[in-house]
């Protein structure tokens, strides 16, 4: 079986109401948001929100990412047979 899946994150900027935060999508539509966490760089809070959404999902380990336009992209590659 090949297996392909990819995460996108962004930068949600702060509300009145709500902190800096980064939005985890999948192209299935599955989604999840985390806080910013200000110890850590933007590239790594990115990278935090993915792999939340990877382990929710209970996909193979993130193998790459990388910048776009609009924040990142992180893969996950599983290749059987």
């Amino acid at each position: 079986m090949n297996t392909r899946q990819s995460i996108e994150t962004r930068y949600l900027s702060p509300t009145n109401h709500r902190c800096s935060r980064i939005v985890a999508t999948t192209p299935s539509g599955h989604r999840l948001i985390k806080d910013l966490n200000h110890s850590l760089n933007i590239e790594a809070n990115h990278y935090a929100a993915a792999k939340a959404l990877q382990e929710m999902l209970e996909w193979e380990p993130i193998k790459a990412g990388g910048s776009t336009r609009a924040g990142f992209v992180w893969l996950v590659s599983t290749l059987e047979g």
